[in-house]
C-alpha cells in the first residue's frame, strides 16, 4: 500500500488507533499507535511510534473531545500530521458484532451501517461505542473508504451444535445462539501456526485478559469457543463472572428485586476478578496481594480455565498445543505456569526456564503437546482485512 491505513478500536470512553504504512516484504508495519481516552470527563491524547517512543501526550479541551465525534476529529488531525503530505487510503473498524449477516469484513455503507446498528440489542455495551467512529468519518469524510471487521466472524465455522442453545426455535431463530468473540485476536494466532509447525494441528488458544476466553481449532479454524452469545460466558474475567447459573439470576431477581440494568451491572461491572478478591480487577495486583481473597480469585481463574480447556479438548478429540495470547497470556508468567501444570493429563510439558524467559515455545521438544506464548495483534489483523478489501473489485 503506498497510502497507510487507519485502524480504529473504539470503547465507551476512549478510541484506540493505529497507523500502518507497507513495507517492503508486502506486508504491514505500524507507524503510530495512539488512545483518546477520557472522552467527555477528562479527554487526554496519548501516542507512540512505532517502537514505543513518546510522540505526544497531553491532555485535551473537554469541547474538543466531548463525545466520539469530536474524539474522531481529533485523532484525525493528529494523523493528518504524522502523515506527512500522504492520504489515507482506508480505515478499519473492530465491530464487536457481526450478527448472522457479516460473517466476514465488509465495506461500510449507509445500508451497512444501518444493518449494524439493528444488532446493538446484541452487544448493548460494545456495538454502540464502536459504530460511533464509523458514523463520525461518515459525516465529516464520506469518500474515505471504511471497513468493518467483526470479531464474531472467525467463529462462523463452528459446527450448528457448537452454535445451538437448546431453546424452542422461536428464540433461536430469531437470534439467539453461541456467536463467540475474540475473534479478530484468534484469527491474527491462527495466521501464526503454520510459522510454529502446528499449521494442521489442533490447537487451544487461550485469550487470557480482562476479557478471556478459549478458541479450539483444527487447522487453524474455530470448532468451539468459551464465549457464547454474550462476552460474559465461560472464563472468569477482569469483572464478569464467566459461566453463571441463570437459576441464579432468577433467584436474583425474585430475592433481590434486581432488574435488567442492576443485574448487567453486576455481570459486567462488579464480577469475576474483581468481583471475587475485593481487592482489584488487574491480575498483576492479585498476584502481589497478600490477601487471600486475591488468592482464592486467582485459584478460580486458573481453575475455570483448566475445566474449559478440557471441554475445548474434547470438542478436538485431543490437544496438540496450547498457545497463550493476550495481557495475562503474555506476561503473567505463573499464571501460565499453573494452567500448563494443571493440563499435564493432556500432555502438557511446561519448560520452566522458556517460561520464564516468554517462548515463544514453552515446552520441550518432544513434549506430546506443546504449549506456547504468542503476543496478539488485533490491529495489523483489521489492517490486513482493510487493504485486502481495498484491494479486491468491488
Amino acid at each position: 500500500m503506498t497510502h497507510p491505513i487507519l485502524v480504529v478500536n473504539a470503547g465507551s470512553s476512549s478510541v484506540k488507533f493505529s497507523l500502518y504504512a507497507g513495507s517492503p516484504d508486502g506486508d504491514l508495519v505500524a507507524d503510530a499507535h495512539g488512545e483518546l481516552e477520557g472522552i467527555g470527563v477528562r479527554p487526554r491524547l496519548h501516542v507512540a511510534g512505532p517502537h514505543g517512543e513518546p510522540l505526544i501526550d497531553r491532555d485535551c479541551s473537554a469541547a474538543e473531545a466531548s463525545d466520539h465525534d469530536g474524539a474522531m476529529a481529533a485523532i484525525r488531525a493528529c494523523v493528518d500530521d504524522r502523515l506527512t503530505g500522504r492520504s489515507l487510503a482506508g480505515v478499519g473498524h473492530r465491530v464487536v458484532h457481526g450478527g448472522d449477516v457479516f460473517t466476514a469484513p465488509v465495506l461500510v455503507t449507509a445500508d451497512v451501517l444501518a444493518a449494524l446498528e439493528r444488532l446493538i440489542p446484541l452487544a448493548l455495551l460494545h456495538q454502540p461505542h464502536n459504530l460511533a467512529p464509523i458514523r463520525a468519518l461518515l459525516a465529516t469524510n464520506p469518500d474515505l473508504p471504511q471497513v468493518a471487521c467483526f470479531d464474531t466472524a472467525f467463529h462462523r465455522t463452528q459446527p450448528l451444535l457448537a452454535r445451538t442453545f437448546a431453546l424452542p426455535r422461536t428464540y433461536t431463530d430469531a437470534g439467539v445462539r453461541r456467536y463467540g468473540f475474540h475473534g479478530l485476536s484468534f484469527e491474527y494466532i491462527a495466521s501464526r501456526l503454520p510459522d510454529l509447525g502446528l499449521a494442521s494441528a489442533r490447537v487451544v488458544v487461550a485469550h487470557l485478559g480482562n476479557g478471556a476466553s478459549l478458541c479450539a481449532m483444527r487447522a487453524g479454524q474455530s470448532v468451539a469457543t468459551t464465549m457464547g452469545f454474550s462476552v460474559l460466558d465461560g472464563l472468569v474475567m477482569g469483572t464478569r463472572p464467566g459461566t453463571i447459573d441463570p437459576g441464579a439470576l432468577i433467584y436474583l431477581m425474585d430475592q433481590h428485586g434486581m432488574d435488567a440494568r442492576a443485574l448487567e451491572h453486576l455481570l459486567y461491572h462488579q464480577s469475576g476478578l474483581l468481583g471475587v478478591s475485593g481487592v482489584s480487577s488487574d491480575m498483576r495486583a492479585l498476584l502481589e496481594s497478600d490477601d487471600p481473597h486475591a488468592r482464592e480469585a486467582v485459584d478460580l481463574f486458573v481453575y475455570r480455565i483448566g475445566r474449559e480447556l478440557g471441554s475445548m479438548a474434547a470438542a478436538l478429540g485431543g490437544l496438540d498445543a496450547l498457545v497463550f495470547t493476550g495481557g495475562i497470556g503474555e506476561h503473567a508468567v505463573p499464571i501460565r505456569e499453573r494452567i500448563c501444570r494443571d493440563a499435564g493429563w493432556l500432555g502438557i510439558q511446561l519448560d520452566e526456564e522458556a517460561n520464564r524467559r516468554g517462548g515463544p515455545r514453552l515446552s520441550p521438544q518432544g513434549a506430546p503437546a506443546s504449549a506456547w506464548m504468542v503476543p496478539t495483534d488485533e490491529n495489523l489483523m483489521i489492517a490486513r482485512h482493510t487493504v485486502g478489501l481495498l484491494r479486491s473489485p468491488r
